[in-house]
């Protein structure tokens, strides 16, 4: 009788653990983020952001581990959006411009002086364009949560100031693996070369190309213009907003509250990166200023010239993106 209760107590003590194991895995779970930029950037700050607010709002419950430099896939953040819809990564906040081999909606924000201002980048995200893009981005089995802010991209080079299409003839561009950039660049009469951004930084430093496009707080914290990146256009001539996302099963595992909580902190996080980062744009340029980069600004007659001559650009990537969506966007930017 003593060795049958020891053994019932045994089995029983076995079970509560089993019971307590299983009831501990349920209560916390970690998720893979993935990013290109760390939190030296706004962007990675966008991602760790977003984590902080749901391991606090969950009691840690569920937690984010943040993976930037695009290590989940080993630095090819091209490949971003198919690693989290096939489920490698379970979430991401990411560019739209990385996303777009993809989802080739995405290029609406990659057409060439389409979006003027930040006004125009917010009526497009907040209206039905916004939306549309959304649920293309839901179509393939990632479920998008909320917008963040990556900028205007601003064009640097080695030569000298560029303020017409005719300073861009024969310059060596370094641009992203998008065919729409390539169409941009070729209109503009440059030479547009693909690289992925640790490419780049060494061919910017021997001249193997003559410069490159990116938002003013990459230029910065980055320190381009050490790579002899010394003059600055502002020409606004695309924008890249970053998407907070979850991979479909991820999202579909989530009992609703903890999805709730995703969703809202993506958008408390996106609001807070998209305040800082426009708040910190002159700043920043006052200290590129500062180190001695030359800056151009453009007037209406420049930026209309450089207009004109990536209309082409627009009549070949309409039916790509979809006429529908860019009407929509188009409306949004007219009434803004």
């Amino acid at each position: 009788m003593t060795t049958t209760r020891h053994l019932a107590k045994l089995a029983a003590a076995l079970a509560g653990a089993a019971v307590l194991s299983a009831s501990l895995s349920a209560q916390a779970r970690e998720l893979s983020v993935s990013t290109v930029l760390s939190d030296a950037f706004p962007w990675g700050q966008a991602a760790e952001k977003w984590a902080e607010l749901v391991e606090e709002r969950t009691e840690g419950r569920l937690t984010l581990r943040v993976y930037p430099n695009s290590q989940l896939v080993a630095g090819d953040q091209t490949r971003e959006f198919s690693a989290m819809r096939s489920g490698l990564i379970d979430a991401a906040v990411g560019s739209t411009i990385n996303w777009s081999p993809q989802v080739p909606e995405l290029n609406l924000f990659s057409l060439p002086f389409f979006l003027p201002d930040e006004a125009a980048v917010d009526a497009v995200t907040a209206g039905a364009a916004g939306e549309m893009i959304f649920e293309a981005i839901e179509s393939r089995d990632v479920i998008p949560l909320a917008w963040g802010e990556n900028g205007f991209r601003q064009l640097s080079n080695s030569r000298g100031p560029i303020s017409e299409p005719a300073d861009l003839d024969g310059l060596k561009i370094r641009v992203v693996g998008s065919p729409l950039f390539q169409d941009t660049f070729n209109a503009l009469g440059a030479d547009p070369t693909q690289m992925s951004w640790t490419d780049a930084q060494p061919a910017l430093t021997t001249g193997a190309v003559d410069g490159q496009e990116n938002p003013l707080s990459v230029f910065d914290v980055a320190r381009i213009d050490q790579v002899g990146q010394q003059n600055l256009t502002l020409w606004n001539y695309m924008n890249d907003p970053l998407i907070f996302a979850v991979n479909r099963q991820v999202w579909d595992s989530l009992e609703e509250g903890d999805r709730e909580i995703l969703r809202e902190a993506a958008v408390e996080a996106g609001q807070w990166e998209i305040d800082m980062t426009r708040e910190e744009e002159s700043g920043r340029l006052a200290a590129i200023q500062e180190r001695g980069v030359n800056v151009t600004e453009l007037t209406d007659q420049q930026y209309q010239a450089f207009v004109e001559a990536t209309a082409e650009v627009h009549d070949k990537w309409l039916p790509r993106i979809g006429e529908a969506l860019v009407e929509a966007a188009r409306e949004s930017v007219e009434a803004r």
